[in-house]
């Protein structure tokens, strides 16, 4: 089983955060940020992963720090979780609908972190949530996790529904490049020997 915890505390927030690449979708999600709580239980079990986060941050603030915060400790828990990536698919692509909303979510766990973030939002906010929040949570990600991730909005006029099909796609996108390839036969999946 590929697990990992990850503890993060600084003068604005408290992480704690446990992941399991090899899981049933099951989430337990605490951020005090309830519309990030609902994206990453989307996440969990579009996914298949396990994954318990209890957050404190700065929200009387704003939700920033919290967010960031915890999109870095995801990144850093799917790191640690894949070890040296022997055995890997490495790559992993979806094209996701959610009602009027179209994403299309391309990942390589390629041991080099890039963000290619191409999605707009109808409206500055998601309830209390501020839009711009979802590119500061998978620039988190993405720079502890060494992830090159793609997100691209095709389609979509409803703020929720595009957030909620780039969490998916996401999700989806990650699972499968996580998944274990039967032709690698335990290999790096690069020519470089190491990702």
């Amino acid at each position: 089983m590929r697990r990992s915890t990850v503890e993060r505390a600084t003068a604005e927030t408290s992480v704690k955060l446990t992941l399991c690449l090899d899981g049933t979708g099951i989430a337990q999600i605490s951020t005090g940020v309830g519309f990030l709580d609902h994206m990453l239980t989307l996440f969990a079990r579009h996914g298949n992963f396990d994954l318990n986060i209890e957050a404190r941050g700065d929200v009387e603030v704003d939700f920033h720090h919290t967010v960031e915060d915890v999109g870095i400790c995801l990144g850093q828990a799917i790191s640690e979780a894949l070890g040296n990536k022997a055995g890997i698919s490495r790559y992993g692509d979806v094209t996701l609908p959610m009602d009027e909303a179209l994403v299309l979510c391309a990942a390589d766990v390629s041991g080099r972190p890039y963000l290619s973030f191409d999605m707009t939002f109808p409206t500055e906010k998601i309830g209390e949530f501020d839009s711009e929040l979802i590119e500061e949570f998978f620039a988190g990600l993405v720079r502890q996790s060494g992830l090159t991730l793609h997100l691209k909005k095709l389609d979509g006029r409803n703020s929720h529904h595009i957030a909620e099909a780039a969490f998916k796609a996401f999700a989806r996108a990650l699972a499968k490049a996580v998944a274990a390839d039967p032709c690698s036969a335990g290999r790096i999946p690069s020519t470089k020997g190491i990702l």
